[in-house]
């Protein structure tokens, strides 16, 4: 039997021997790469049950056809991706579709896919998913092309507790999805996959659903389709530039001449970003390519086509059958990126060079985890570069830039698992305008700026190779290319221990370690770094700190990352063009400062906002800052085409200091002497002018974000500081104590405060989360004609009632100490059903139980459609919440005690 480094070294043998040329490779290398296939149609395909790797014969090639001189949609890149937007559209209606491929189909990542349809996703991604591997056994009766579709099922195996933990997390929220699933134990994993090795196992996780394509054939299945329904492909036809007009797409000039068109969609994978930027304005698209392994072996006794795909994440390794053999690669704790400067030209059908070093470890595992590979030959070794993004979701949707033009790429190794569902969400996209429910993680709206620097995703890739096998703990925080962007407080509260996150590159604190006056002696040293757990955190007691400081005494906390965007008009224009906006009355006298919701059409949530009326003419618009970019697109998409109304993003100018907690009323009397701070002269949801210490033009908002007394103080940059000093010096004989995010998730949960991006998304009403009172129909605008958007949507609801509700839940028998954590994301069960997902969770330190906020439904048991959601059955429902295998019963509340 061979050993570990036996078998490497034989597999460099083996290749470099004559036979061991793969067929794609020529003879000699290009000086940066290998292997370029100088026959383009050399292809993995499928061949009916045996799915052998065959030489494609060459077809007769037809005349070329013209390019058309417009078309409805242009799609650039001609892999899985772009083939699949196409074919939707098409499947939708939109048959004026011009599909472009630079070289041929399949030819730039596509064709060197692994073809696993088998990913631990959940959400948006899951639901794509799902779809892809409907629609692949289907597409061959439609074009009479084989995908290489095979449900053989795939098996996670466990290593450890925390491994298995996970896995019932997953299963907990898939099956809520209604996928079939079931946990083993170590013994029956051999039942499923009789070539794994186990007696170091903890179990597994089996979903008989998932199972493996071809990716070329699906590619070309979904492009035959395309075209059978009217869309054009053309090959060898490069896009130089994305053409504007009126500050929209207009068309695209190509390598064989201009095609004016309304929508252009960038599907061009690792080339995404190089094509983004030939646009004005340049389009951003965070991605970055990084070397990507696997290898493929002679047959193995006991493989067929039925053999389960197995993924063993602790070993950071995937193995699935191929032509009685095995393909086996992974994702590896130290990637390596490529083509930081540029992708070489032309790139089609090529590899690039080996590094068995490098892939060592991963085969390790692999001879680890199936020990009768030892005994095989391997066949191939493939490096081929895959796309990744700076957190492991697509780029897709609408660019926030420039109207009409789409992306869709950056698929992380998972293009050809989603092509399908990836295809038909971008589709619907287009043709309604709107992004679809559930889109917010991989809508490309969700970056800014500093996201699309080259030397900054080079750095961050690094990172996310190795995710889709890291343990998924809950609150994960990147630990690359960090650093970026920092408040002026960053240096003094680094010194007094904050523990910082990252939240649209700002450097934010969540909690702090070690006080002045605490010693926290159990906190891991290694939890900044990245250390978890699904119960009880290590920040427990410091977090209780800090919460009670807000609710016994005062606090302070940098919020200097929120959103903040000065909007103005010479005359009144900018009261018309915010009440057209906004759900609430903006017509408030100067001073005042409201919540509200801008809609959408369908009266759900496109951002989540505080509003503060400075002059008769200027407002300031604050909002969560993940909703830096989204915010900024919406409220330019409904800019008056007159010029009336100007827009300034003044976040980098100012800093944000929230001064809460019961006694801050008399700390904010002693930081000022230029403002009256009784409750008479400055109530809640007022605004004011005031100085602090030396630094003049404060703006003093009084609201919290946490449900606690307090003041927001908008401090002019140079004098953040000074401001906070002065705060602290005078804070010491009012017990004040420094407080990061998770306090303020905390105490808004005790209080169900709903948070954008959070719990609240574009498909959610203010009907569904309790905030009726911020939706006003007589609004003065109204009988000017005038009406927001989203009114009729909300008309209609109120008039027919709402189909989910935002509902809190209390755990009544959770053992604090022993019991695994709810984190968001457990099913909401009912009657023996579910009935919704929770979005939020943590501990109540007031309330001493564990707080969950989601939404709940009332599903028909015969349709599945939600009926209409009463109160009734919110108050008098026995729910449960479900974690990691476990139920807990649920008081349910609409709304929150009193504490």
């Amino acid at each position: 039997m061979l050993s570990h480094r036996a078998v490497w070294a034989n597999c460099v043998r083996e290749r470099v021997r004559g036979s061991g040329r793969w067929p794609w490779s020529s003879q000699t290398k290009s000086p940066q790469l290998c292997h370029r296939n100088t026959n383009p149609d050399v292809r993995w395909v499928s061949s009916g049950a045996d799915r052998r790797q065959l030489k494609a014969t060459q077809e007769e090639v037809p005349a070329e056809k013209p390019l058309p001189s417009q078309a409805q949609v242009v799609i650039a890149g001609g892999g899985a991706i772009g083939c699949s937007v196409a074919y939707h559209l098409a499947k939708f209606g939109w048959t004026d579709v011009v599909l472009l491929e630079q070289g041929r189909l399949s030819c730039g990542t596509t064709w060197h896919s692994s073809g696993c349809c088998a990913m631990l996703v959940e959400g948006i991604i899951r639901e794509m998913f799902e779809y892809s591997k409907q629609l692949y056994p289907t597409l061959e009766a439609e074009t009479d092309i084989n995908t290489g579709w095979q449900q053989c099922g795939s098996i996670y195996v466990a290593r450890t507790e925390d491994r298995m933990t996970a896995y019932r997390r997953h299963a907990d929220a898939i099956r809520a999805m209604g996928v079939e699933c079931e946990l083993v134990s170590p013994r029956d994993i051999s039942v499923y996959h009789p070539l794994l090795r186990v007696d170091d196992l903890k179990g597994a996780l089996w979903i008989p659903g998932d199972g493996e394509a071809t990716p070329a054939d699906v590619t070309q299945a979904l492009a035959k389709g395309a075209t059978m329904k009217g869309v054009q492909i053309h090959e060898k036809v490069g896009v130089e530039k994305v053409l504007t007009a009126s500050g929209r797409v207009n068309g695209v000039r190509t390598s064989k001449g201009d095609i004016r068109c309304d929508h252009f969609v960038n599907c061009t994978g690792q080339w995404a970003w190089e094509l983004g930027q030939q646009s004005s304005p340049s389009v951003r698209v965070p991605l970055h390519s990084c070397e990507h392994f696997y290898i493929i072996t002679d047959p193995v006794a006991g493989a067929n086509i039925t053999t389960p795909v197995a993924q063993d994440p602790d070993g950071y390794n995937y193995m699935r059958e191929w032509n009685g053999g095995f393909i086996c690669g992974g994702f590896e704790p130290k990637p390596k990126p490529v083509f930081t400067d540029g992708i070489p030209s032309p790139f089609e059908f090529q590899l690039l060079e080996e590094d068995w070093d490098h892939f060592q470890p991963v085969l390790e595992q692999i001879l680890l985890r199936m020990p009768t590979l030892k005994e095989v030959k391997v066949k191939k070794f493939l490096n081929g570069p895959e796309s990744f993004t700076p957190d492991l979701f697509p780029n897709m949707g609408q660019a926030p830039e420039l109207p009409g033009y789409f992306v869709a790429a950056g698929m992380n190794s998972g293009g050809i698992a989603s092509a399908g569902g990836v295809g038909k969400v971008m589709a619907e996209w287009i043709i309604s305008g709107d992004p679809p429910a559930g889109t917010w993680p991989v809508d490309i709206r969700r970056f800014g700026e500093m996201h699309n620097n080259r030397r900054y995703l080079r750095e961050r890739v690094k990172e996310i190779l190795p995710m889709p096998y890291a343990q998924p703990y809950p609150k994960p925080e990147f630990q690359s290319a960090r650093k970026m962007r920092m408040s002026p407080l960053y240096t003094k509260l680094e010194k007094a221990g904050a523990v910082f996150g990252v939240k649209m590159g700002y450097e934010r604190a969540n909690w702090f370690s070690k006080p002045e006056s605490d010693d926290f002696t159990d906190v891991p040293s290694g939890w900044q770094a990245g250390q978890g757990t699904y119960g009880k955190p290590p920040w427990f007691n410091a977090v209780r700190e800090e919460y009670l400081a807000c609710r016994q005494n005062v606090a302070v906390m940098d919020m200097s990352s929120f959103s903040k965007f000065e909007v103005r008009s010479s005359g009144d224009e900018v009261v018309t063009y915010l009440q057209r906006l906004c759900c609430n009355e903006v017509d408030v006298p100067v001073g005042t400062v409201l919540h509200t919701g801008m809609l959408n059409h369908y009266g759900g949530y496109e951002n989540d906002c505080s509003l503060a009326r400075l002059a008769e003419n200027m407002y300031l618009i604050i909002s969560p800052s993940n909703q830096m970019v989204r915010s900024w697109e919406w409220l330019h998409r409904h800019l008056p085409k007159e010029g009336t109304v100007q827009i300034r993003d003044i976040t980098p100018y100012y800093a944000a200091i929230n001064v809460l907690g019961p006694r801050s009323r008399e700390l904010m009397a002693e930081l000022t002497d230029t403002v009256t701070m009784s409750s008479q002269y400055f109530p809640s949801f007022t605004c004011r002018e005031l100085s602090i210490g030396f630094a003049p033009r404060i703006r003093a908002m009084s609201l919290s974000h946490s449900g606690e007394l307090g003041w927001m103080l908008y401090v002019p940059q140079e004098y953040a500081l000074h401001v906070y000093d002065h705060i602290m010096h005078k804070g010491r004989d009012f017990g004040i104590r420094n407080v990061g995010y998770y306090t303020i998730a905390h105490l808004r949960m005790e209080r169900a405060f709903a948070f954008w991006g959070i719990d609240l998304n574009a498909s959610v009403t203010p009907f569904e989360c309790q905030r009726e009172h911020r939706v006003k129909f007589g609004k003065e605008s109204e009988q000017d004609g005038v009406d927001f958007i989203g009114r009729f949507a909300l008309l209609k609801q109120k008039q027919e009632g709402v189909r989910q509700k935002f509902v809190m839940f209390l755990l009544d028998n959770h053992d604090l100490d022993n019991d695994l954590w709810p984190w968001g994301g457990e099913p909401i069960w009912e009657g023996g059903r579910v009935v919704g997902t929770t979005t939020s969770a943590g501990y109540g330190y007031t309330l001493k139980k564990q707080v969950c906020l989601g939404f709940v439904r009332n599903p028909d048991l015969q349709t599945g459609e939600g009926k209409v959601i009463t109160n009734d059955f919110i108050t008098k429902g026995k729910f449960e919440i479900q974690i990691a295998g476990k139920k807990f019963s649920a008081a349910a509340r609409l709304f929150p005690p009193q504490i």
